[in-house]
């Protein structure tokens, strides 16, 4: 038998084994055919900082976002006379009070001086989006202070009261939070930070996105297929620190629908070679994308102890990623990672009929 009826063999084997099967074999990320005019993006901690770039930088594109113990756009660069990582790791994470975090403000004014420059989409795209936010309370790794801020920009973007869901009322460590029992104590920080408070947050996060009549999750076994793609297709440049493969999970609805697309962001310590499937499988998007016509796309970060230097597995939000240093890009559409997750997105949106 040829390699080609090997892999078409392959293919059928794995949609076939309904339901919600990851599939060992990594291929192309389909053209699903999706609706891309109702696209949104979630993501936590250094996720949900590239949650704040992408939604700014390609505002155009997205409708709503979802900022998870994360600061506002282009918070690396809120203090001038400090370098991107010396911002990153003091003034966007623990700042030791208002006068030296995270400024709404300034980030404000640099988006709109990016967007006058045309390296960023119009800034008058932000009003339209709906936006959650989540700070937990015991979150000593992004402090609330900084978070309060994500609030603030959308408020000056144009966003209403309305638009913006802010909850900072749960005893969480620093997390992405669920209702599922084996998952760490909502009070804590620890790996793989993914922490049982008894919230859905997920399911808050989308529903407040997509409307209060979307359908609950479901509570049943998922009737869609998970894959594993070859992310390395839509990656540029030699410093992205982005994994080979990626993840995304498709309802049995999308196979012949035009679904909407949520992509998802992991954070520090939570890509796929570090946690598994805990992230992807773990954290209830899948549940109510499952009832909601909803494809969710899972980038991977991976960790990188040499060029570029990010151990951690983050997302860039300080400039590791950029080229050249010395005219960083990381929060412009020309930002490898965020070029390479649109290019992602756009392939849903491509007929099915397309060959990748």
């Amino acid at each position: 038998m040829k390699e080609s009826a090997f892999l078409l063999l392959g293919r059928s084997i794995c949609l076939m084994a309904w339901p919600a099967l990851a599939c060992a074999q990594s291929d192309s990320l389909p053209a699903m055919g999706a609706d891309l005019t109702r696209t949104s993006v979630s993501g936590i901690s250094s996720g949900g900082f590239m949650t704040s770039q992408l939604a700014t930088a390609y505002s155009g594109l997205f409708m709503g976002a979802g900022v998870i113990a994360a600061g506002p756009y282009y918070c690396a660069g809120t203090y001038g006379e400090q370098s991107l990582l010396e911002n990153a790791t003091a003034a966007c994470m623990s700042p030791l009070d208002s006068t030296v975090a995270a400024n709404a403000a300034v980030s404000w004014r640099n988006a709109q001086r990016f967007a006058a420059a045309g390296d960023i989409d119009a800034v008058s795209n932000l009003a339209r989006q709906r936006v959650y936010i989540f700070s937990g309370a015991n979150d000593r790794t992004v402090k609330p202070v900084v978070v309060n801020e994500v609030a603030k920009y959308y408020a000056l973007a144009g966003a209403g009261k309305a638009q913006i869901l802010y909850a900072n009322n749960i005893n969480a460590g620093h997390s992405i939070v669920t209702d599922r029992e084996g998952d760490v104590p909502c009070s804590e920080t620890r790996e793989p930070f993914i922490n049982n408070c008894g919230v859905k947050q997920a399911e808050v996060l989308l529903r407040h996105i997509y409307g209060e009549r979307s359908a609950p999750a479901s509570s049943a076994p998922l009737d869609g297929r998970f894959i594993r793609f070859k992310q390395s297709e839509f990656i540029t440049g030699t410093r992205s620190s982005m994994d080979d493969e990626a993840y995304a999970y498709i309802p049995q609805s999308c196979e012949q629908n035009a679904c909407v697309v949520h992509v998802a962001f992991h954070g520090c310590l939570q890509g796929a070679g570090r946690i598994g499937d805990r992230f992807y499988k773990g954290t209830g998007y899948n549940e109510f994308a499952d009832k909601n016509n909803m494809i969710v796309l899972y980038p991977q970060a991976k960790a990188s102890n040499g060029i570029p230097f990010n151990p951690k597995g983050c997302w860039d939000f300080w400039g590791y990623s950029d080229e050249d240093a010395t005219r960083p890009a990381f929060y412009t559409r020309k930002a490898p990672q965020m070029a390479a997750v649109v290019a992602m997105v756009r392939r849903l949106g491509q007929p099915r009929s397309s060959k990748p």
